[in-house]
């Protein structure tokens, strides 16, 4: 899995990184109780917190042991670390080398990979049920004793150095970078998750070994399982397989917002057909409570931008207005067009109709129904709802928070939107890759 830039690909807001580390002494460390939605089981093991959720008749199981933190624990030299550590530990364990591990996926229809994000990282596991407990076997030894070969070093790192060279190949991943640039300037989230060139050209063998061994701490980790299994069966095979990790004094930080305290334009000149523009704004977390109506807002946004740009003006293609799922979090609106002025003019006064006006009655029509389409749409799979309540025990303020989602949603009114639109649609910090004569400061920079 790539970087979460929550996502910044789906693989960015996925990365849905799975997750680790269970516990002791069975029967007297660990203590179990039912959630209100009875599908749901909670239990610690040793510290180790760990979600069962019970899809019955349900023919795959899916499973994440995800790592707190994210890039909050590295610097700019290590920078790429988890990444790395986490894409090469997958790649054979002692009991597995390569060859053995590829022959046993093929065999089982199973799979296992790891990756990490800004806010964490993940080990992630996917199999039949009927195969499930060879892949458990298989997903505990990777986690408990990867090999870390050279040759498994040298060609996970080679990948993503691939990738980083590769990062500014196109227009459009060349304003990701330059966004990152600016809008995470002396922020945690300025030590890319999958690092630099430089940072993970310089890592050795020897920082993914001590780097992994200090991951295996239960209160660092966090494990979900979601398929047709016995919860007290499941906990059984996580105290064998984890039970013995030692607990750590892990302690998470808060990550602070980003600064958005006026607004700005950073424009890289580059020859090209066409300007690729994107406008960042503060957003709410998944655990604000501003969360809900920010995420109708944008809807409702997204509807009104493409209207006026692609529907009516044709100027162009795909012009969009999304909120990313980070815990400190953004929001944007984004358009490639020739004519950047009229186009980012146009999706401006579209914010300043939803600061200044009430939403009328026929501009949440449809709003719910969407919702809960891509609702359930987006859960349809197991791993789909393992990153769900992992993202929400992680940085949402508790998995049960996840449950009342369309409870929330439904409860966002026309006076929500605007007083959300005026809290957070300002202070917009542009950043463009094409013409800088194409672009107006006077029309970027209006508030």
């Amino acid at each position: 899995m790539k970087k979460v830039r929550s996502q910044k690909s789906e693989v960015r807001k996925f990365i849905i990184l799975t997750f680790v580390i269970l516990s002791f002494v069975f029967g007297i460390n660990a203590q179990t109780s039912v959630s209100p939605d009875k599908s749901i089981t909670e239990f610690d093991v040793n510290g180790l917190k760990v979600i069962v959720k019970r899809r019955p008749s349900s023919p795959t199981v899916s499973a994440g042991l995800f790592t707190r933190g994210g890039v909050k624990n590295q610097t700019a030299k290590n920078a790429g670390i988890e990444t790395l550590a986490l894409a090469t530990a997958t790649e054979a364990s002692v009991k597995y080398p390569r060859e053995v591990l590829r022959k046993e996926f093929a065999r089982t229809g199973s799979a296992i990979s790891g990756g990490a994000g800004y806010d964490f990282g993940v080990i992630s596991l996917t199999s039949t049920r009927q195969n499930f407990d060879k892949t458990w076997e298989i997903f505990t030894d990777i986690i408990l004793n990867p090999a870390f070969t050279p040759q498994d070093f040298a060609l996970a790192r080679e990948r993503l150095l691939t990738g980083l060279r590769n990062q500014s190949v196109s227009p459009d991943s060349s304003l990701g970078v330059l966004q990152d640039k600016v809008i995470y300037a002396n922020h945690p989230y300025s030590n890319d998750p999958n690092g630099t060139i430089e940072s993970v050209g310089n890592l050795k063998i020897e920082d993914l070994r001590l780097y992994h061994k200090n991951l295996l701490q239960t209160s660092r980790l966090l494990l979900v399982i979601v398929g047709d299994l016995d919860p007290l069966a499941v906990q059984k095979q996580i105290t064998a397989s984890f039970g013995r990790l030692p607990r750590g004094d892990y302690k998470e930080q808060p990550v602070p917002r980003i600064g958005f305290a006026q607004p700005t334009l950073d424009v890289t000149s580059r020859t090209i057909p066409t300007n690729y523009v994107k406008g960042i704004f503060a957003a709410p977390s998944l655990a604000d409570p501003d969360y809900y109506a920010m995420r109708v807002a944008m809807t409702i946004l997204q509807s009104r931008v493409y209207d006026e740009v692609r529907t009516k003006r044709n100027l162009s293609y795909a012009p969009s207005a999304e909120m990313e799922n980070n815990a400190a979090n953004t929001a944007n609106i984004y358009v490639t067009a020739n004519d950047a002025n009229q186009s980012i003019n146009l999706m401006l006064k579209e914010i300043g109709s939803m600061k200044s006006d009430l939403i009328e009655d026929d501009g949440f029509t449809g709003v719910p129904g969407y919702f809960l389409t891509t609702y359930y749409i987006n859960q349809e799979t197991n791993s789909a709802q393992v990153a769900e309540l992992a993202r929400y025990e992680l940085i949402g303020g508790g998995w049960r928070n996840s449950l009342a989602f369309l409870d929330k949603i439904r409860e966002v009114t026309a006076k929500d939107v605007r007083a959300v639109s005026q809290k957070y649609m300002k202070n917009i910090r542009f950043v463009v890759v094409g013409d800088p004569a194409a672009v107006s400061r006077e029309i970027f920079l209006q508030n």
